[in-house]
């Protein structure tokens, strides 16, 4: 075995290292995607079944809140 045996042994095996934490970052990515798909819709269900529930004549929990302006009391 010479020295080129030994360079294209240790850049063959780094070549699998890379290669391999690819794999494992694509598949972090894709279970994070995954996961925030499932988190996103168990919240619209949440929503959705706060808003069915809500008494009616009870303001829905989804508003936004508003500021109502007083224009007689803005300041100059």
């Amino acid at each position: 075995m010479n020295v080129d045996d030994v360079v294209a042994a240790r850049i063959e095996a780094a070549r699998v290292r890379i290669q391999a934490a690819k794999r494992r970052r694509e598949e972090l990515s894709a279970a994070r995607a995954r996961g925030l798909a499932a988190r996103h819709a168990a919240k619209l269900r949440n929503l959705r079944s706060r808003e069915s529930n809500a008494v009616v004549g009870e303001r829905p929990t989804t508003t936004a809140m508003t500021t109502v302006v007083d224009p007689e009391k803005e300041t100059p």
